[in-house]
């Protein structure tokens, strides 16, 4: 997202450093130049091509690099890996075992912001072709996906990104059923979500990158990224996010000319008064990171920036990014590992007392950010009526205050385990998909149990396929008045044999917590897995409850005071004839107790309950 010095040599990707560089032709004497590069950038490859390239480098250095399929598009095309290890060994397993950081790449998930791709190719080229950065292989092994959303990547046209500069045509943002797939992460809708997971899993990555290019505001940067340290990341890690990895990557990428610094979601509204951090909800892969405690680097070049100065900038950050990784190699790996133990030790038991955080939200407090603009000028529009801004290239450098403390607004003391009913069949797939363990229940059975009693309201049109509650689609959702409100009881319910028993006593149990927690920013109940406990089916014909509502008050006059009181203060329900019958309906034996009780059950230990033994 940021902006990039072009100083570059004319026809390979190469910063000011790599100007010793024996150059991409040396092998053989062949034109090992990308697609993007012979186009000198104006142009991106399409799906056959950018493959083509990839088989060509994997032809011309079989021990080192593997192309792989790890599932297909929901049009049919294969999703494909590039696995690059610098002395042939591709299993995780061994990789795991002999300390070696696994480093996985996401490009084009929003196919109209491919950077990364063309990035990839060239620094796929270097490591293994012309070896100019052989050295990124000394300790990491890197899964490269040149293009994740393929299908959106062939939805091809010059039309497709009105903010971006270049290149001549590209991608488009949405798959074929026209899914982000980066809203897509925790409910794993999509099948690209649901290969991507399998592929994770698999190789259990230490350190994960997702390649974007930002909309947003104009300024002086080429380069942004972002990646989270808060009180939902493990503080080990955290620090030395903070005081190791930013230093290095800053200093190296602004080495070759590029302008880079974090992308703090700068709109068109003016900074001067400071900016604002928020949560990485687990819908964005970042987020879903932190679930999975390893650190996830979104990587932001800025769209108004030509498309060369992009894609050198964002090869920059990536060998900036793996020469960190290499050198801290064995910090990183421990780190990660004693995240995970933590994680698993915290499942083992229950503890009423501990406070695991599902919203974040930041604070007053604030840190100096110098800030690299670009003047503004806003004027009001005859066009739309309000004042619309236009930015000058004349700098601004401000500085500012940044509020990046986050502090929990919603919490919870996580179960022992958590059983869902074996009806409940969608949601136990999904949890499926991230391949959490479950044990199923071998005979019915029926307990107390602590659970909720929920009720909610929902956005009024549909977002990502899905019938969600209302404010989902807002980037800080730990803000702003929650459309669920939901209260801890104990009841007794009833489980058929086949239900999912799942402890969270395992490595990805925060991914489990985030998607059962109903307040969750991302849980299944916010994304309407659950809409059907909040129906009413039951109704009473109006000439009946009105008998019955005159029994009633007749007989309590507490309620009668109540019901008043509601018709004196609640417009809306004084004006609504059915909903002043259905109070009465409400507190009369006939109510059904189910509606808005949460299903799932929180088991505070896993005694009693009938599991295999």
């Amino acid at each position: 997202m940021k902006k990039a010095a072009a100083l570059l040599l004319p026809l390979f990707l190469c910063s000011l450093a790599a100007a010793q560089k024996p150059g991409p032709a040396s092998p053989a004497n062949a034109d090992w130049r990308t697609p993007a590069e012979i186009s000198d950038y104006r142009t991106t490859p399409r799906y056959d091509e950018t493959m083509a390239y990839v088989r060509r480098v994997a032809a011309a250095a079989p021990k080192q690099v593997r192309v792989t399929l790890f599932g297909k598009t929901g049009a049919g095309r294969d999703l494909v890996a590039v696995i690059v290890s610098r002395d042939g060994v591709f299993d995780p397993a061994a990789l795991h075992q002999a300390n070696r950081p696994i480093v996985l790449i996401q490009n084009a998930i929003h196919a109209g912001e491919m950077d990364g791709k063309d990035s990839c190719l060239a620094l796929l080229r270097e490591m293994v072709v012309t070896k100019t950065q052989a050295k990124l292989l000394d300790r990491a092994v890197v899964v490269m996906l040149p293009i994740y959303n393929a299908d959106g990547h062939e939805r091809f046209g010059p039309y497709n990104r009105i903010n971006q500069n270049g290149p001549e045509e590209m991608g488009w943002r949405t798959q074929a059923r026209n899914l982000n797939l980066n809203r897509d992460y925790m409910k794993a809708d999509a099948p690209e979500t649901r290969a991507l997971l399998k592929l994770f899993q698999a190789w259990l990555p230490d350190f994960f990158v997702d390649d974007h290019v930002t909309d947003g505001a104009d300024y002086q940067y080429d380069t942004t990224y972002a990646i989270d340290s808060g009180p939902d990341v493990n503080p080990a890690l955290a620090r030395w996010i903070r005081e190791q990895l930013k230093p290095y990557i800053e200093k190296s990428v602004s080495a070759t000319g590029h302008v880079i610094g974090e992308y703090v979601g700068v709109g068109e509204s003016n900074p001067r008064g400071g900016l604002t951090v928020g949560q990485d909800a687990p819908r964005f892969s970042t987020g879903l990171m932190v679930l999975q405690n390893r650190p996830g680097f979104l990587v932001e070049m800025h769209m108004l920036k030509d498309y060369k100065t992009r894609v050198t900038g964002n090869y920059e950050l990536l060998r900036a990014l793996l020469e960190v990784i290499n050198r801290d190699a064995d910090a990183l790996l421990r780190m990660n590992r004693e995240a995970d133990a933590a994680t698993i030790r915290a499942g083992q038991q229950y503890d009423a007392a501990a406070r695991f955080p599902l919203r974040l939200q930041a604070t007053e407090a604030s840190v100096p950010f110098h800030f690299l603009g670009y003047k503004r000028v806003v004027e009001l529009s005859e066009v739309s009526g309000v004042p619309w801004t236009r930015f000058s290239h004349e700098p601004e450098n401000l500085d500012i205050p940044l509020h990046n403390e986050l502090k929990a607004t919603v919490t919870v003391a996580p179960p022992r385990a958590y059983i869902v009913p074996a009806q409940w069949t969608s949601v136990i797939d999904v949890l499926s998909a991230h391949e959490l363990k479950m044990v199923r229940t071998t005979a019915p059975w029926s307990a107390e149990v602590e659970t909720y009693r929920c009720s909610a309201k929902w956005g009024e049109r549909p977002y990502e396929g899905r019938h969600a509650l209302a404010g989902i689609s807002e980037f800080a959702p730990g803000s702003g008045t929650p459309p669920l409100t939901c209260e801890r009881v104990r009841e007794k319910m009833a489980f058929p044999a086949g239900s999912a028993v799942l402890p969270l006593d395992q490595r990805a149990a925060k991914v489990a917590i985030h998607f059962l927690e109903p307040q969750g920013p991302d849980s299944a109940v916010a994304w309407g897995f659950f809409d059907a406990i909040f129906e009413q089916k039951e109704y009473g014909e109006s000439y009946v409850l009105e008998k019955l509502a005159r029994g009633m008050m007749a007989k309590d006059a507490n309620l009668k005071a109540e019901f008043e009181q509601k018709v004196a203060s609640d417009k809306e329900f004084a004006a609504d004839p059915r909903a002043r019958l259905n109070f009465f309906f409400r507190h009369s034996p006939w109510w059904d107790p189910q509606i808005g009780l949460y299903p799932v059950g929180r088991l505070t230990s896993l005694e009693g309950a009938p599991l295999p033994k």
